[in-house]
């Protein structure tokens, strides 16, 4: 994960006894290896003296923390680290949390059924989220993997069979748009999460409870498709051409999640970066995502 390496550099900003943040990882990457969150990690303890930062480790090593990205059942997950944060004695007052790539909307899934059993969820920051979910995978994960090639055939495939659902965690956000009716059917998580089933109030409500969702789109993206997606948007219904934004999809029109009414409220922020998938850089993510969103001020 080189692109991390702009994070060493020392710029620091104060913050009077600082909010905690919570981090999710992304596809085929770990909480905690030092190219990886874990230079995340370091870089904000080194921003925001005495800020405590929570990697989230699915399993019990770096390794399993990997392998879950791409096999362990999202909703198993979702549940597990409901029951982490619970349980975490250092995030009782409230924290911001951040999601990297698929993490972005594994967090919101952690928002939507577990806020109101959790301290308070201050900031929900996602970068590059495939909110909407995917219709191609051209590249997947940070770090090289055997199970890449793996993934992208079962999703070209079988993406809707019971068994891919259940075992294959990239399978569970793909979204067909020739095929809507399937996807509502059969998608065990991204279906679910944006409500286009049934409606589950308790989604909306906590979704609600934000201070701030905010959304980060890479206007260079080349691993996700659409990269509206990364914004809420996503293809028309019925076709795989033209691309419909937030606002003109049945999501927002209908407000089966609430965003409507947090857009309207100023709570849905829409920020862009022009680089490839995570490829910021170390002062636009200071100025845009730390000052404002992790310490609350303008001042370094």
């Amino acid at each position: 994960m080189n692109r991390w390496l702009f994070l060493l550099f020392s710029i620091k900003l104060i913050s009077a006894d600082p909010t905690p943040v919570v981090l999710w990882h992304g596809m085929g990457d770990t909480c905690c290896m030092p190219y990886s969150l874990g230079l995340v990690k370091y870089f904000l303890e080194k921003q925001i003296p005495d800020v405590y930062v929570n990697s989230i480790r699915v399993g019990n090593s770096t390794i399993a923390d990997l392998e879950n990205s791409y096999f362990m059942n999202p909703n198993k997950q979702v549940q597990y680290v409901c029951d982490m944060l619970a349980r975490d004695p250092n995030l009782q007052g409230g924290f911001n949390a951040i999601g990297f790539s698929q993490g972005s909307q594994f967090l919101r899934a952690v928002v939507q059924r577990c806020a109101h059993k959790l301290p308070p969820i201050k900031n929900l920051i996602t970068l590059g989220g495939q909110h909407q979910g995917v219709y191609g995978l051209p590249h997947c994960g940070a770090i090289r993997h055997r199970s890449c090639d793996y993934v992208r055939k079962l999703l070209n495939y079988a993406a809707y069979y019971d068994w891919v659902q259940s075992s294959l965690v990239q399978a569970t956000y793909w979204h067909d748009p020739l095929d809507e009716k399937t996807y509502k059917q059969k998608s065990e998580f991204l279906a679910d999460i944006n409500n286009e089933r049934e409606i589950n109030q308790t989604y909306i409500d906590n979704l609600n409870r934000l201070e701030n969702l905010v959304l980060v789109k890479f206007d260079k993206d080349t691993i996700v498709q659409p990269r509206e997606t990364e914004w809420f948007g996503f293809y028309a219904p019925g076709q795989a051409k033209k691309l419909l934004r937030l606002q003109e999809t049945e999501l927002y029109l209908q407000d089966r999640l609430g965003l409507k009414k947090m857009d309207e409220a100023g709570k849905l922020k829409f920020l862009s970066y022009p680089g490839n998938h995570l490829a910021f850089s170390q002062e636009w993510f200071i100025s845009k995502i730390i000052k404002p969103y992790l310490i609350g001020t303008t001042e370094v």
